[in-house]
This record gives structure tokens, sequence and C-alpha cells, in this order.
């Protein structure tokens, strides 16, 4: 493979941050065109970069899906295994929440943000930490990798469509809770 000569990588980056920027507000229904302009190059550099806009999408995101990943990675040897699942649970929430492009392919079915299997490893990661205060006794034993992924898509839809509404996020985290370990408290801190 071709090395990347430093100013095509320099405009590779300005465009995957103008899009992240562009798709956290509008999605996959901004042009091309305000990316580019957003990116301070022209539409043919980043055409040259991603051939279309879905995959200028599919970069962003699973550029972001990579970061949940390596953070949750870091994660896996804290000494406090419930509670840094619940901080990590709801720190996703809030960050993708911000994100609308984020929150659009983790609503899928993979189909954008998981090509490259960031999606895999996010849920390895994920189940990883979920084990962990499973183990503790603190998370219930009946919920598992699939159940998390629907459960932040819910969060998810609850933040985009009811802002300010951390105490709904608060029940989802207590009802992860093992009996008798429920505080809400602690799914309100971001």
């Amino acid at each position: 493979m071709e090395k990347m000569r430093a100013d095509a990588r320099r405009n590779r980056a300005k465009v995957l941050a103008a899009a992240e920027e562009a798709f956290a507000l509008d999605g996959l229904a901004v042009p091309l065109d305000d990316i580019a302009r957003l990116a301070g190059v022209g539409a043919g550099t980043v055409y040259r970069h991603f051939p279309s806009k879905e995959a200028l999408f599919q970069a962003v995101v699973l550029e972001r899906i990579q970061q949940f990943a390596e953070e949750a990675r870091a994660l896996a040897t804290a000494a406090d295994p419930g509670e840094v699942f619940v901080d990590y649970f709801v720190r996703v929430i809030k960050q993708a929440s911000l994100n609308r492009a984020i929150c659009d392919a983790l609503a899928e079915s993979g189909e954008h943000a998981f090509k490259a299997g960031a999606g895999d490893e996010f849920r390895a990661a994920l189940a990883e930490l979920l084990a962990r205060a499973q183990e503790a006794g603190t998370i219930r034993r009946d919920i598992d990798g699939d159940d998390l992924r629907a459960l932040i898509v819910g969060c998810l839809a609850v933040e985009r469509y009811a802002p300010g509404s951390a105490h709904l996020v608060s029940v989802v985290v207590d009802g992860l809770r093992a009996s008798g370990r429920a505080a809400s408290a602690t799914a309100t801190t971001p």
C-alpha cells in the first residue's frame, strides 16, 4: 500500500474532523460540499479520500466506536468493576447522544458502523466490563451483550427525544443492578 503524503494526511484529518462535526448535527443529511467547505478543502479532496458520503460517514463512526472500545478495554482491570461498568455505560450514552451519526449507527443493525470490525471490538470490550461487574455481583446475571446494545439504543432514543431526562437513564441503570443495589445517583453522573 502506498504511503500517504503529509499534506494528504492533513487534508484527510481535516475532512474527518469536519465530517464528525457536520454528521453530529445533521446525520447523513449533510451535503458533502458543506463538509468540504467546513474542512477548508475542495469537494475533489473529499472524494479523493472517501468515494461516497456513506464511506465518509462510516469512517467517522468507526473512529468513534473504536475510541469507545479502547476506553472499555482500558477499564477492564479497574478495581470496582460494578461502578466502572455503570459509569462507562452512562458515559457512552451521554457521548453518543451528542452525536447524531453515532446514534444512527448504533440504532442500525450494524450496517454502517460495524463493517470493519469496530462494532465487534466495542461489543467484546463492553461484554468484558459486563462480565466483570456480574462476577462482582453488582450487575444482574441475566443480561448479555445483545441486551446491552438494545438498552443503549433505547437510552439514546430517550436522550434524543426527551433531552435532559437523565432520570430515565437512571431507571435503566437501576434495572441493570443486581437486587438491592439500585442507586440512581450514580447513573446521573456524566
